[in-house]
């Protein structure tokens, strides 16, 4: 990746998970200097010892940074950055902010506003991808503000780390595109796993199932992505925490409820990611529903 242009060459991230540390490596190697606010400890050394800044507070990564990226695991975390008592609101400087998180439609406006009182612009853009991707920058952008010049200039700092960024017109879309995204991940994920358990069922080389039906027509970016983690059982390691991915299927039912769009296959994929979270799986990667269903053909 080529360096960032003078404007932006210093970029404030807010968040340093799953997403937010893939991130920030991929802006390191482009040439960036990253300035990172983070509650857990473990995870601010990361970025120290990856070559970047730590920030006490949200408002000092405003101070130091003219784009700031947020990428945060719920609404609260969200309230408290923008207008908590070190929260991006209260810093002298102008943020220009790009929120990456998936979150409610009435979360983001509100911040919005809050940061629009201070003379701040949030740009609404989630990312669709999971954390492996996010990792390689395989992951893509739904970028959307009510200013055309912001979505410009969001889309050329998302760039250095996404391998797409769609321009969606006004603020709120993007997140009406992720809730979108999210509905196929939710049901292609649980769809993966039941093929995977009928294959197994089936005595087939699961290897081989993978291979041969990921190139034809039954094939999704879920088999590829989370088969071989359903085949291998490596949970641990999750690119997207199953009680976080339950958070976005509730997001996403609520929309489609508001709008009166029917989800018979979403509610279907809900109830084994409810399952899931029942034999204490909240922490494990969204490819465990597999073990949800390979119990239920173990009891059959």
């Amino acid at each position: 990746m080529d360096s960032l242009g003078d404007m932006d060459a210093s970029i404030g991230l807010v968040g340093l998970g799953v997403m937010g540390s893939a991130i920030s490596a991929l802006l390191l190697d482009g040439g960036a200097q990253v300035w990172g606010c983070d509650v857990a400890g473990t995870r601010r050394a990361q970025l120290r010892a990856a070559g970047g800044h730590i920030a006490g507070s949200p408002a000092e990564v405003a101070a130091r940074c003219p784009v700031v990226l947020t990428s945060l695991p719920t609404a609260a975390a969200f309230h408290d950055v923008i207008a908590g008592p070190q929260g991006l609101t209260s810093a002298r400087a102008k943020a220009f902010v790009i929120e990456l998180s998936t979150l409610s439609l009435a979360d983001k406006e509100q911040g919005r506003l809050r940061l629009a009182a201070t003379g701040s612009a949030l740009v609404d853009a989630p990312l669709s991808g999971t954390g492996a991707q996010a990792r390689t920058g395989d992951v893509v952008a739904f970028v959307s503000a009510d200013q055309p010049a912001d979505r410009i200039r969001a889309m050329a700092v998302l760039s250095r780390f996404t391998r797409a960024q769609y321009d969606v017109g006004g603020f709120g879309n993007g997140s009406k595109f992720k809730y979108v995204a999210n509905l196929l991940v939710a049901i292609h994920n649980v769809a993966a796993a039941e093929a995977l358990v009928l294959a197994e069922q089936a005595g087939l080389d699961t290897d081989l199932v993978l291979a041969a039906v990921a190139s034809g027509a039954g094939g999704s970016r879920m088999l590829d992505i989370r088969g071989p983690l359903m085949t291998g059982r490596a949970y641990d390691d999750a690119t997207v925490r199953l009680e976080v991915f339950l958070k976005d299927i509730q997001l996403i039912s609520e929309f489609a409820g508001d709008v009166g769009a029917p989800t018979p296959l979403l509610s279907a994929s809900r109830n084994v990611y409810q399952s899931a979270l029942a034999e204490g799986r909240s922490g494990q990667d969204t490819a465990c529903v597999a073990e949800v269903l390979r119990g239920e053909a173990a009891g059959s």
